[in-house]
């Protein structure tokens, strides 16, 4: 349902028709003189039209806000219509010529008022394109960088852990060395104490037979055997064996102290190095595209004349067709450099052509839908959903295994033109998800569900990224899914009527999406807030069978059909 301008946010993107009586048409032009929206046809015939033709028509953005209507308090059946520049008050035309303003010089409050409007959605749009966005980007910035803290934090704890085990390895070590020391030395003393044991054991032996023989000796029935006996020398005595009193072993403590221990252990310190601000883009960056203000008017209103606003153009026109060898059908289609162009079929037909249709390369993939994609530098990646990896081919035809997705099958990708991030569909389980990798194939972002909990994705086929960095997603069941850039769910769009069945999508430099129904075989035109704006594509342009869509470098939209066919069509002017 189309809105009338009253109901319009100031800053929203919406769908105005033609204030032409009977025109339905959508909305691009604007006459200030006569404060109507009006199409392409309905401004061509106002400029025709004696009585018109001098108008001021303008694009719809550019255009001056209508003055409300407002009675004079001096006078209540007059409207107010100027504002008096000595007083700084509006009034009616019949205040102009009263005593209280005589003399003074007054200015059309229409313009006043159009100035004053044109400012605040300056302001508006420069908070919206600039202080939001960029303090978003701060406070992602921010939470990078808590992750960061994080991180480093629990690696200092690790190394100190990992410290503190090494040191004490080295303390068991040299504490096991010193015990077997200890033992070896008790061994040898233990050793020589049992030989000296001995020694005295055998003596006491000796001893005691010695005892026996004096014993015999004292029969006093053999007092010849005893007299000659002690003439002998074998009655002396052995003197005891000499022993010695083992020395013992002496340990010394070591020396140390906390410090010591610190030192031995490493220690954690802060560098004498100043925060560095955060850099934030300048103003000057951010193009508000309104129109300006004040004396400027005139001559920017010549400059805009030299410059052509780029819009929606009220047809479409087919500038190309060709059929792509090698494929069955058009289910995916990559724009590279140099004039080429990947495209995929649905059974594993991955093949490179230029714009004359010759075939360039050809590769044997995995079966999928949106899962190739060209990244900045030329290559080109897609996934691998049977071995659950993401291959890289450089300009030079090398295949390099890029991105490992673990349990989670990859079955779209999309390259971002902002910064090189690669945006990775997947799904498992019935439940599906879009992680986001930097270039060195880190992952930096899962996007799965929304702020209540609930799943976003089931089954992503199709994925890319818009201007303004929200995330675009066409899922067999949730249909069309976007997110911002920080992953929060935006809005999904669930097509035009009772049946909507989504494939390719893709996004233009005005940020609409584009999106393909495989149902009603046309492509529906979204803006970045998913309002519905026309059917860009019907079969009344010659296209069927649609399965696949994208745009180029010249704002000319690509269509993939069913039976291999390509073609091209130009829709912005």
């Amino acid at each position: 349902m189309a809105l009338s301008e009253s109901q319009i946010p100031p800053d929203a993107q919406h769908y105005l028709v033609c204030g032409t009586e009977d025109c339905k048409k959508n909305c691009q032009f604007y006459c200030n003189d006569c404060h109507l929206p009006m199409c392409e046809q309905c401004r061509d015939e106002h400029q025709k039209n004696k009585k018109t033709k001098n108008h001021e028509v303008v694009p719809y953005k550019l255009r001056k806000r209508q003055l409300p209507v407002e009675k004079c308090k001096i006078h209540p059946r007059r409207q107010i219509e100027f504002l008096c520049e000595e007083c700084q008050i509006p009034i009616c035309s019949k205040c102009t010529a009263t005593k209280e303003h005589h003399g003074h010089v007054f200015t059309d409050l229409e313009i006043v008022f159009a100035e004053k409007c044109s400012f605040c959605y300056e302001e508006i749009f420069k908070i919206r394109n600039y202080f939001e966005p960029t303090s978003q980007d701060l406070k992602k910035e921010i939470a990078g960088d808590v992750t960061e803290i994080k991180k480093i934090m629990d690696g200092i704890r690790t190394a100190m852990r990992a410290e503190a085990e090494f040191v004490k390895r080295m303390v068991d070590a040299v504490t096991s060395d010193n015990i077997e020391q200890v033992n070896k030395i008790e061994q040898s003393l233990l050793e020589t104490l049992n030989g000296q044991n001995q020694t005295i054991d055998d003596h006491l032996n000796y001893l005691s037979d010695l005892v026996k023989t004096f014993y015999g000796y004292l029969s006093p029935s053999d007092i010849k055997n005893l007299t000659s006996a002690l003439k002998s020398e074998k009655i002396l005595i052995k003197p005891i064996p000499e022993t010695s009193k083992p020395v013992p072993p002496v340990f010394s403590a070591g020396q140390h102290s906390k410090e010591d221990v610190a030192k031995l252990l490493g220690r954690i310190s802060i560098p004498n190095t100043k925060p560095e601000n955060r850099k934030i883009k300048p103003m000057e960056t951010v193009s508000t595209q309104l129109k300006p203000t004040g004396k400027q008017r005139k001559q920017d209103r010549e400059k805009s004349d030299m410059k052509q606003t780029l819009c929606l153009s009220s047809s479409v026109t087919k500038v190309r067709e060709y059929t792509v060898p090698g494929v069955s059908s058009v289910y995916h289609i990559s724009l590279g450099k140099s004039g080429r162009l990947w495209v995929s079929d649905g059974i594993g037909n991955l093949v490179q052509t230029d714009l004359q249709g010759n075939q360039l390369q050809k590769i044997q993939t995995s079966i999928g839908y949106g899962y190739h994609t060209v990244t900045q530098d030329g290559g080109l990646i897609y996934t691998n959903k049977h071995n659950k990896v993401i291959n890289k081919i450089t300009p030079d035809n090398t295949i390099t295994e890029f991105i490992k997705t673990g349990d989670w099958v990859p079955i779209s990708i999309h390259s971002s033109h902002i910064n090189g991030d690669i945006l990775v569909g997947m799904r498992k389980d019935g439940e599906g998800k879009v992680t986001r990798y930097n270039t060195t194939g880190a992952d930096i972002q899962n996007i799965q569900r929304n702020n209540k909990g609930q799943v976003l994705y089931s089954d992503p086929r199709y994925i890319t990224e818009n201007i303004n960095g929200d995330v675009c997603a066409s899922d067999k069941f949730k249909h069309v899914v976007v997110v911002d850039k920080s992953g929060q769910h935006r809005f999904s769009y669930t097509g035009q009527g009772s049946q909507f069945n989504p494939w390719g999508i893709c996004t233009d430099v005005l940020g609409h999406i584009l999106v393909c129904d495989a149902i009603s075989e046309t492509v529906h035109l979204l803006d970045q807030d998913g309002q519905f704006l026309s059917l860009l594509l019907t079969p009344q342009q010659g296209v069927k069978y649609l399965r696949s869509v994208c745009v180029d470098d010249e704002k000319n939209v690509w269509v993939g059909e069913h039976d291999k066919i390509v073609k091209v069509y130009k829709y912005l002017k």
